[in-house]
């Protein structure tokens, strides 16, 4: 009965929680230790399935410092703009057409904007920041027009109208007080809103149709180098007539437009490295953007984005059934709206897809709670945001999710090869009690309660620990992703465990058989050993399913060192230490009994190479027939 009980408890994984819990917990601190804070700890596996990855384009992609480089004036007149980051220090250098004074068109650009510097930092929005720093380079005094033209009302940006206005009270060229609306927004969105353009020298004409149709190629041009393109307008109104209680919205109306400026965030220089390693993953990359379409495609050709841009209108306007064939086709999604991001990571779910959104907005927070893994940015997130996701960033860097892919997919990689371990110990101690009960051999019991419960906790859980807490397997992220539906343990993988297993306890009463003629002592003691052995050969050989274990690094790494030399070392002690030997009833065994000890041991290992051999084989002609064919 007390044997029952003791192969009972070998038998089940008792290990597993604690060793998956170890995982998991070790996995958040290296994670954290690489700016991605995980709040769930099973999330940490789920991130080795993901198989798409939503991610916003400003600060995640690129380093959301917003410069403006080129801005173009009604008249045919075109500046380039000097500078970087949020330094004032830059010129305006006219290369086309005459010059004019600016000021008209740089004040609105100070006035319209929430954003402040603080020496070269910017607090507040990047986008207005560029256009600040571009007024500042323009010889306005940011902090002086403020005081100087103080704001009466105004129109929040929203994604909606996709614009943002401020009043204020000034005076116009005739020297007649107004109040000025001062306009920012999207090109196509102010264009259609406009009456009229600021010429050179303060003139304000109508604009037409064809005037529009030019306004619009010039935003093309700017969008397609990868700008982000703002258009500056203006409209004044008596201040007599002006009621700052009304619906300011309708006012927005019959614009003047006053400039074009094409502002650029330039792309984190390992973005593009990471995207290339998604995509050897087998994980695609969407860029979800509110920049414009023709922008936002030109960025993601640059950062080797596959597939087709498409804006939110025409994504919205696709019914679902049509819709989910061609999402691998689409790799840019831009003016969307929060909604369709909801309604993007559906599909991709509903397509088997485990799905990686990232956001930082309130509107933000449905889609990434709807996702697998929702990522928060920890800088430019909002409380609402982070509180919705299952990982935050705290540098806001995409390529810090796709190392905590790759993170996941270690510890999927590691808990798989524990439990492949854990498995084949179970097969290995019962097949040893029915071997040694139907051939009667040390009457029946190969091993004594206690000597059943040392191998179990004081080998058996070293080697597992060892395997759960292994290094990064090199090829993790050369694979595809697993869906989440897969078994931890094919049929084939079963059927090797078995085998393995098989061997290990036949291996082990055979030899017990054999040198029980000896006594029983020592016929115990060789068994103990030599199953001792094989669970370490097991361990080395499980380090991996299809690599050889003499290619896996275990010198260098500490805690394989610490973990595999006191399995080994227990071994040994256990048959010569006297007060060890009284208790699991061992004796010491002879030079020759520890050879072949070994020698059944590497054997074990031997074979399973070959199975590796076999299956590697397999795997490199099923890859040259899905190439040729």
């Amino acid at each position: 009965f007390i044997s029952g009980v003791a192969l009972a408890i070998a038998a089940i994984p008792t290990g597993l929680p604690a060793v998956v819990t170890t995982m998991y917990s070790t996995g958040t601190r290296a994670l954290a230790a690489q700016n991605a804070i995980v709040k769930r700890l099973p999330s940490v596996e789920t991130l080795g399935s993901v198989s798409a990855i939503c991610t916003d384009k400003t600060g995640t992609l690129t380093l959301n410092k917003m410069t403006a480089r080129e801005f173009s004036v009604p008249g045919k007149n075109h500046y380039k703009v000097t500078g970087e980051g949020y330094s004032i220090q830059g010129q305006l250098l006219n290369d086309g057409g005459i010059k004019v004074d600016l000021d008209d068109v740089l004040l609105p650009m100070a006035l319209c904007a929430d954003a402040r510097l603080d020496g070269e930092e910017l607090i507040g929005d990047p986008t207005e920041g560029a256009l600040i720093v571009l007024a500042a380079k323009g010889g306005i005094d940011l902090e002086g027009v403020k005081q100087r033209y103080p704001r009466v009302a105004e129109v929040p940006f929203d994604a909606e109208y996709k614009f943002m206005a401020t009043f204020h009270n000034m005076t116009n060229a005739q020297g007649e007080p107004v109040v000025r609306c001062c306009v920012k927004g999207a090109p196509d969105v102010l264009i259609a809103r406009a009456g009229s353009f600021w010429m050179p020298g303060g003139d304000v004409e109508p604009i037409n149709e064809d005037g529009k149709a030019v306004a619009l190629k010039e935003n093309k041009r700017m969008a397609e180098s990868g700008e982000r393109v703002m258009v500056i307008a203006r409209r004044d109104f008596d201040p007599e007539t002006f009621d700052p209680k009304t619906n300011l919205l309708e006012l927005i109306t019959d614009l003047t437009l006053l400039a074009m400026v094409g502002i650029v965030d330039p792309p984190r220089a390992e973005a593009k490295d990471a995207i290339a390693k998604c995509h050897n993953a087998g994980i695609q990359v969407r860029m979800i953007t509110g920049d414009h379409a023709v922008t936002a495609a030109a960025i993601g050709d640059e950062l080797g984005i596959k597939g087709n841009a498409l804006t939110g209108a025409q994504f919205a306007a696709i019914p679902d059934e049509k819709l989910k064939p061609q999402l691998d086709q689409i790799g840019v999604v831009a003016r969307v709206t929060p909604e369709d991001k909801i309604r993007l990571v559906t599909l991709l779910q509903q397509n088997e897809n485990i799905v990686s959104m990232t956001g930082d907005g309130v509107n933000d927070a449905p889609a990434l709670k709807k996702a697998d893994i929702g990522v928060a940015m920890g800088i430019t997130g909002t409380e609402v945001s982070k509180d919705a996701a299952v990982m935050i960033l705290t540098d806001d860097n995409f390529a810090t999710i796709v190392k905590a892919v790759e993170y996941g997919r270690q510890i999927y990689n590691n808990l798989f090869n524990f439990v492949r371990f854990q498995m084949g110990q179970l097969v290995a101690y019962i097949t040893c009690y029915l071997l040694a009960a139907f051939f009667f051999v040390l009457n029946g019991t190969p091993f004594s309660a206690l000597v059943v419960l040392f191998l179990n906790f004081l080998i058996s859980v070293p080697v597992a620990i060892a395997l759960g807490l292994d290094e990064r397997a090199t090829g993790l992220m050369e694979k595809k992703p697993r869906p989440l539906k897969q078994p931890l343990l094919s049929t084939s993988q079963w059927i090797r465990i078995t085998f393995l297993g098989i061997l290990m306890a036949i291996a082990t009463v055979y030899l017990e058989a054999i040198y029980e003629a000896s006594g029983a002592a020592t016929a115990a003691s060789v068994g103990f050993v030599v199953f001792s052995l094989l669970s370490i050969s097991r361990g080395l050989s499980s380090r991996s399913e299809t690599e050889t274990a003499f290619n896996r690094d275990i010198i260098h790494d500490r805690t394989q060192v610490q973990l595999y030399g006191a399995a080994l070392l227990i071994t040994v002690l256990a048959t010569e230490l006297d007060f060890l030997q009284r208790i699991l009833g061992l004796v010491p065994l002879r030079e020759g009994q520890w050879l072949i000890c070994i020698s059944v041991a590497i054997g074990l290992l031997l074979i399973d190479e070959v199975i590796k051999v076999f299956m590697r084989s397999r795997r490199s002609h099923e890859t040259t027939t899905y190439v040729t064919s």
